[in-house]
């Protein structure tokens, strides 16, 4: 196939009829036809190809405008689409057309979490072997030293498992910087607890290239055509090195 057009997956995903990595396991099991013959996983598909999967036509679908919006969630609103939750952010925002957050921002922090129209782009930014970050300033209850920085960066055990490394850097007697690649249950308040501190604020101010810069507690604002380009280009990189293997990912750190 040409190289114009889009990924036989995305396709196939984009119909509904299954998720992206449904489809690249229908592809490599000879169960995708292009134009009567044998799709292949890095075949390309236009308008005006005819895609058949197990017998049945896929019909090509509109192209949706995906919107992807930074907001600065206050304290208090809950990262949830339930409507019968009052403090949902879905209500709250307003937005005119269906969105939904990527991820969750904890009720009692603030700061950035982004929203999105586009589905297939979530679990890319959320799943902790694509080694995305999100970045936090924190504040707590009592001083902090060299000794809770460096256990905080090698890892605390909560719930259960040890956190990944990750990077801590002091900004105060009581304030630091946390950059993490995962994103357990309230993580940074367990790993504060777990070492017998209590967070007083938590603020997230990155996630991968967006920064929280210059958007007022409350508000929101779309992302640029720049940042756009970059969110998508990143996480269709991260969806091909899942399906080369985290071995081949982890060598080229």
């Amino acid at each position: 196939m040409e190289s114009a057009g889009i990924q036989i997956n995305k396709f196939i995903s984009s119909t509904g009829y299954c998720s992206r990595r449904e489809a690249d396991s229908l592809v490599l099991q000879g169960r995708v036809e292009i134009n009567g013959e044998m799709a292949l996983p890095t075949s390309r598909v236009t308008k005006a190809d005819r895609i058949i999967v197990d017998g049945s036509l896929m019909k090509h679908k509109k192209q949706v405008q995906h919107i992807y919006l930074a907001f600065n969630k206050p304290i208090g609103i809950t990262s949830t689409t339930d409507q019968t939750d009052h403090t949902n952010i879905i209500s709250y925002i307003n937005y005119p057309k269906r969105i939904f957050p990527i991820g969750r921002l904890d009720k009692d922090s603030s700061g950035l979490i982004l929203l999105t129209n586009n589905g297939d782009i979530v679990n890319e930014i959320l799943r902790s072997e694509n080694k995305h970050d999100k970045e936090y300033i924190v504040t707590v209850d009592k001083q902090i030293d060299e000794v809770f920085v460096q256990k905080m960066s090698k890892g605390v055990n909560i719930l259960g498992e040890w956190t990944k490394k990750c990077k801590v850097v002091a900004m105060g007697s009581k304030k630091f910087r946390i950059i993490l690649q995962q994103g357990l249950n309230r993580q940074i308040r367990r790993m504060c607890e777990a070492l017998g501190y209590h967070v007083v604020s938590l603020v997230r101010v990155r996630i991968m290239d967006i920064t929280l810069d210059k958007i007022p507690v409350g508000k929101w604002r779309l992302l640029s055509e720049v940042e756009i380009a970059k969110l998508e280009g990143k996480t269709n990189y991260s969806h091909e090195l899942d399906k080369k293997g985290a071995d081949r990912f982890d060598s080229k750190k």
